[in-house]
């Protein structure tokens, strides 16, 4: 299938000003789950990149071990420490999106998380964008019924997370990269962004498949928590009101693009998923 090359500066006029009669409320309303006990960064990195991309509010439901630590480094993140599964059910009605996955591990915490999350979306009917162990526990069909009854949807695979999720090895998904991408949308619906050396995107396009290829990004963005970052800028970007697609487009062109500034400016070697954070901004403000 061809695919269209997708470069920030053909779509951030989409970026429009801000209403000057506009408040919190008017931007949305990310939450954010994961963290389990020793993986907390992912999930401190997914809301205040979604912070940093605009949105109105941001909670993150985490391990309760974390919560001093997140409020620390971020304290207009909303924190709440998950014990059971009414701590997390009375979260949601709330969130205008959700981000399930980042730093949420494979525990029975972790898988509880999932599954009340994904049964209630089912009812809420909210964008839910899903990362890492959110993905392995699907792969291993944790949640998928409830998936499959779910609309707006964004999936963000490493090409490992792809090869789990379609049941093949890391080697077949690198050597067709646009068919991997597109069984994903087929399998689940949705978005499907296969990360790697020049992103794909896949996604509906009226009766057909469209997928996009994001023209930015360099190898100094191979370093853990990038796709945390990513996760939170499309959250944050669903939050206020752009569709699935132009969140999808718009995220991984701001996200890659913004990994190029930073590299531009100090190097490739040794950028961290945090020095983003302040060209997200700039570029969410074109």
């Amino acid at each position: 299938m061809e695919h269209r090359k997708l470069d920030y500066d053909s779509i951030k006029h989409q970026l429009s000003r801000r209403d000057r009669e506009a408040h919190k409320g008017s931007y949305g309303h990310v939450l954010v789950i994961g963290g389990d006990k020793g993986f907390g960064g992912a999930a401190l990195m997914a809301g205040m990149s979604a912070a940093r991309t605009g949105a109105g509010l941001v909670s993150v439901a985490t391990h309760p071990d974390h919560c001093a630590a997140f409020l620390a480094r971020c304290p207009e993140l909303m924190v709440k420490g998950v014990q059971d599964s009414a701590d997390l059910v009375s979260l949601m009605p709330s969130a205008t999106v959700i981000v399930l996955g980042p730093g949420l591990g494979q525990s029975d915490w972790s898988q509880v998380c999932l599954k009340l999350a994904l049964s209630n979306l089912t009812k809420h009917k909210v964008p839910v964008v899903l990362d890492a162990d959110a993905l392995n526990l699907l792969s291993q069909g944790i949640g998928r019924d409830d998936l499959s009854q779910l609309n707006e949807v964004v999936l963000t695979p490493h090409p490992g997370e792809a090869a789990r999720l379609l049941g093949c090895s890391t080697d077949e998904i690198q050597a067709d990269r646009p068919s991997a991408v597109t069984r994903l949308q087929e399998m689940f619906g949705g978005v499907a962004i296969l990360k790697g050396a020049g992103t794909l995107l896949c996604y509906n396009q009226g009766e057909r498949q469209q997928i996009d290829q994001c023209n930015h990004g360099n190898p100094g963005m191979a370093s853990g928590g990038m796709g945390d970052v990513l996760s939170g800028v499309l959250g944050g970007l669903l939050a206020q009101g752009f569709s699935l697609s132009e969140s999808c487009r718009l995220g991984v062109c701001i996200h890659s693009h913004a990994a190029d500034l930073q590299a531009k400016a100090k190097g490739e070697r040794g950028l961290l998923a945090t020095d983003l954070l302040d060209s997200i901004r700039t570029l969410v403000n074109p």
